[in-house]
């Protein structure tokens, strides 16, 4: 995926092409708001990074090309007073941020999941080995229990022998 820097800044592509070597990531210039949200609905994004000029000109165009970058990071540079160093400093500290923050939803989401599993797995093998311990139930009837409360024990065994393995 490609970094969308929206600058009015002259040279920009002179700065792109400097980013790109610097980052391993193709860079593409939108001089605007109009060329910004044409590139948006045009490709996805990896970050967008947008020039504080063009924030502070137009407030509406921006927070409209925010609202249309979908899942591309958004980053904010000051162009007059950044070099292009610190610009793919910038680029790459919030591309690391959000490769954590996914990592982190990961493990949290299945830790979600894992916990849900125990309980609906646990509920099961109760009720199973409870509606086992009935003497009026059909013996057609015990030996489904029977092997749904195996089926159970057999995968609870392996939910606590084998954690979520998703830490970072």
């Amino acid at each position: 995926m490609k970094v969308l820097i929206v600058t009015g800044m002259e040279g920009a592509e002179n700065c792109a092409a400097a980013l790109t070597r610097l980052l391993g990531q193709e860079c593409e210039v939108a001089q605007g708001r109009k060329a910004a949200i044409a590139a948006l609905k045009r490709a996805e994004y990896l970050a967008v990074v947008m020039d504080e000029g063009v924030i502070d000109s137009d407030p509406a165009g921006s927070e409209l090309i925010w609202d249309r970058a979908g899942l591309a990071i958004p980053v904010q540079v000051n162009f007059a007073l950044s070099g292009t160093q610190r610009l793919a400093r910038e680029i790459r500290m919030a591309l690391v941020r959000r490769d954590r923050e996914r990592a982190l939803a990961h493990e949290a989401a299945a830790a979600a999941i894992e916990t849900e599993l125990k309980s609906t797995v646990a509920g099961l093998l109760l009720h199973s080995q409870l509606a086992l311990q009935d003497r009026a139930i059909p013996a057609p009837l015990a030996e489904k229990l029977r092997l749904v409360a195996d089926l159970a024990g057999s995968l609870r065994e392996q939910l606590a022998s084998n954690p979520a393995q998703t830490r970072v």
